[in-house]
């Protein structure tokens, strides 16, 4: 079975910083991690993505501004999110594909506040 358990939304001002943390329990290797996040009336969207040699990916609004990372041996990811906008207001989810399969945390919420 596969748990990915998140923490670390919440409420912030504008500039502000947040750091998203996920436990992934799994018996299986993980390769590519991520996080994801939902605003009410649009779709997921991918945020940042990184793979299990560091090969990182970040969507064009986040750059320069989160840092994705992860501890390989507690199969943990991290987001690191600096100078938050209001645009970054969404629940935040983990994500990680195991043997095909997606699997997805709980949600976190994040909102930004002007």
């Amino acid at each position: 079975q596969v748990q990915l358990i998140e923490s670390g939304g919440g409420l912030v001002q504008a500039g502000g910083s947040l750091r998203l943390s996920c436990a992934v329990r799994s018996v299986f290797d993980l390769n590519v991690m991520g996080w994801y996040r939902q605003a009410p009336g649009k779709q997921r969207e991918v945020v940042a993505t990184i793979s299990r040699f560091r090969t990182t990916y970040y969507t064009d609004s986040v750059k320069g501004r989160f840092t994705i990372s992860r501890n390989t041996a507690e199969n943990t990811v991290y987001l690191q999110m600096n100078s938050l906008k209001p645009e970054d207001t969404a629940t935040y989810y983990c994500n990680t594909e195991i043997r095909g399969e997606n699997y997805w945390g709980q949600g976190t919420q994040v909102t930004v506040s002007s």
